[in-house]
């Protein structure tokens, strides 16, 4: 019986979740699992148009700067009025996301980190999937399994968690090496191979996991190679005086995010990441990059420096940054901006510069304070003609 009503049924679109659910699904639960190739009718496809159906990265078509403009402004706008003075944790989650990027957000118990990975998974009209690791979670419960139908006397594929537009994965080092290793392919490659038969993720699609760095005990660190999957981790914070007491005020009988309605789609997303893709990059701020994770595989307070992933991922995030800042163009501004963010969570500390006191971070902002920029004509002056700031009113390189 409990088979039987698990069952995905092709061609018929799943219900969004209910309103106290708080829009994400259970881990592993099959009866939340999406048909591959499918997302929920939000998403637009279903069990009956298969794997090739989804988006591939890149197919959408660029949005307009205007419209691009107040839909990136909506959605911070309704992420601010949930988190409390973390406008600048907001940004840098939708960066990432137009980036097609995933998030890692590191910070003590109690700050929201969760919040905000709910909170703008609730602002897109799009599947959404929660994930909490424990040590028992099986690799399968994220991508799924093959279980066999006696009925047709084949194997089914049941779609695990990780089918889903935006993945909300908690306290992510709590679950084993093995477990933690079932998102590789699906965060680098958007697929889930099992059985030998590759299923493709819906698109967009974005991992947001959380970790407590400071209890240890009971938890497995991410590998280094795990780390790189994430585009950037940011840490949330303490908030300041008056928005602590402002989410007194607005926290004390309800949450804010069961007011949380969506103001974006997942073609709008789709469009705004066409509209990242066009951003033009100058070759002088390509060089600044490279210099960069040069500098910082040279440095002597580093063992391992930056990876050619990770400054494609820099690029990328330049690129989505320089979008939300009303430029069609990056400029060296966008690479500092990001630049934390994204590597120094790859980079790893000499045991000596460690015990020194020193961090990842201040390495890499040593680094950018002596790194040569150029002239504003070698990397804003020879983008194409008929470009600059997106929107009226626009002046074109600077801030």
């Amino acid at each position: 019986m409990m088979d039987q009503q698990n069952r995905t049924i092709a061609g018929q679109s799943l219900p969004r979740p209910a309103a106290g659910d708080n829009g994400t699904a259970r881990p592993g639960a099959l009866g939340n699992a999406i048909a591959p190739g499918a997302t929920t009718a939000a998403g637009g496809l279903s069990a009956a148009d298969g794997p090739s159906a989804a988006a591939a990265p890149g197919e959408g078509s660029a949005m307009d700067p205007a419209q691009f403009q107040q839909t990136s402004q909506r959605i911070l706008a309704t992420i601010n009025t949930v988190m409390d003075g973390k406008a600048r944790a907001a940004e840098l989650a939708l960066t990432v996301l137009l980036a097609r990027g995933h998030l890692l957000v590191e910070d003590v118990p109690g700050v929201g980190k969760t919040l905000l990975a709910k909170t703008l998974a609730r602002t897109i009209d799009c599947s959404v999937s929660r994930i909490q690791f424990t040590p028992d979670l099986l690799p399968s419960d994220i991508t799924g399994v093959s279980i066999y139908n006696q009925s047709t006397r084949k194997f089914e594929f049941r779609p695990g968690a990780v089918f889903a537009n935006i993945v909300i994965g908690d306290e992510i080092n709590r679950a084993s090496a093995k477990t933690q290793s079932a998102l590789l392919e699906s965060m680098e490659e958007h697929r889930v191979t099992t059985d030998g038969t590759s299923h493709r993720l819906p698109e967009p699609f974005m991992v947001v996991a959380t970790q407590n760095p400071i209890e240890m005990e009971g938890t497995y660190p991410l590998p280094e190679a795990q780390r790189d999957r994430f585009m950037a981790r940011i840490s949330m914070g303490y908030p300041d005086r008056a928005s602590e007491i402002d989410m007194l005020q607005t926290h004390q009988s309800v949450s804010p995010l069961e007011a949380v309605s969506a103001v974006a789609t997942v073609q709008d997303v789709a469009s705004m990441m066409g509209a990242v893709d066009v951003v033009y990059v100058s070759a002088p701020v390509k060089e600044y990059i490279v210099a960069l994770g040069r500098a910082t595989r040279e440095s002597q307070q580093l063992r391992l420096g930056a990876s050619p992933r990770a400054l494609l991922q820099l690029l990328r995030a330049a690129k989505a940054h320089a979008a939300l800042q009303q430029r069609t163009f990056v400029i060296p501004d966008d690479v500092v901006t990001m630049a934390d963010a994204v590597l120094a969570h790859r980079v790893i500390l000499e045991r000596r510069s460690a015990s020194a006191g020193q961090t990842a971070s201040g390495v890499i902002a040593a680094i950018l304070d002596v790194l040569p920029v150029g002239s504003e004509a070698d990397w804003a002056g020879r983008r194409p003609s008929g470009t600059g700031r997106l929107g009226p009113g626009s002046t074109g390189a600077g801030r």
